[in-house]
């Protein structure tokens, strides 16, 4: 019996405590201050069930989120540990991402999102539009940060403004904004480099223009990032 015990414990089978089976699942386990898009759909899940009662939805993994996953776990006699493993996905009724899936949603880089942009170019500017069939700013944004990045953000320049974090100098990715017919963030684009960005043109659809343009580097109010 001594030498059976002791070959567990080389072969780290005989562990010091209860395995943790939902702690111990990898990169596919979402937990507190993690950042996944597949935290969005968590929290959808969790909000049709009841327990999260927030109408904002974002990647992060915050202490809101955490206490709905605990009492869900409380609820369906899992253990409470905030932390969604195999076992509380399958209470979720959710299909736990194997490796490969998570290895492709995280190829989703700026450099993708900005190709996703160039695809529209030429697309006309139409108020309202969020489709191929034609954009305004915020609805081209929206658009291109879903196929490319698969991350919603919000429909009008105002409340993207609001999202994500300031840079002093933009990168390939991230979102620039202008102030235009009224005080604040009113046109926006998505920074490609070389000083350019491509966005939505009332006058010329869906375009590419130089940050140094006499027109827009007089309305530039600065850069925000949503993706890393």
């Amino acid at each position: 019996m001594k030498k059976v015990i002791a070959a567990l414990a080389v072969t780290g089978i005989l562990l010091s405590g209860p395995i943790n089976s939902e702690a111990a699942l990898g990169d596919q386990t979402l937990k507190a201050n993690m950042k996944h898009q597949d935290v969005v759909e968590l929290q959808g899940v969790l909000q049709k069930k009841g327990f999260f009662n927030s109408n904002h939805r974002s990647t992060y993994f915050g202490a809101s989120t955490k206490r709905a996953v605990m009492n869900f776990q409380k609820k369906n006699g899992l253990r409470a540990d905030g932390i969604v493993g195999a076992n509380t996905y399958k209470a979720l009724s959710l299909t736990k991402k194997t490796s490969s899936q998570v290895k492709a949603a995280s190829s989703k880089t700026p450099s993708t999102l900005v190709s996703v942009a160039k695809k529209y170019t030429g697309v006309p500017y139409v108020w309202g539009g969020n489709t191929p069939k034609g954009f305004d700013c915020s609805g081209f944004l929206k658009y291109v940060f879903k196929e490319g990045a698969e991350t919603s953000i919000p429909r009008t320049v105002a409340d993207i403004y609001n999202k994500g974090t300031k840079v002093s100098s933009p990168q390939v990715g991230d979102i620039v904004f202008f102030q235009t017919y009224k005080k604040g963030a009113s046109h926006a684009g998505i920074y490609i480099g070389g000083n350019k960005f491509i966005h939505s043109s009332s006058s010329k659809g869906v375009t590419t223009t130089s940050l140094d343009n006499s027109y827009w580097s007089q309305r530039y109010l600065g850069a925000k990032r949503i993706i890393n």
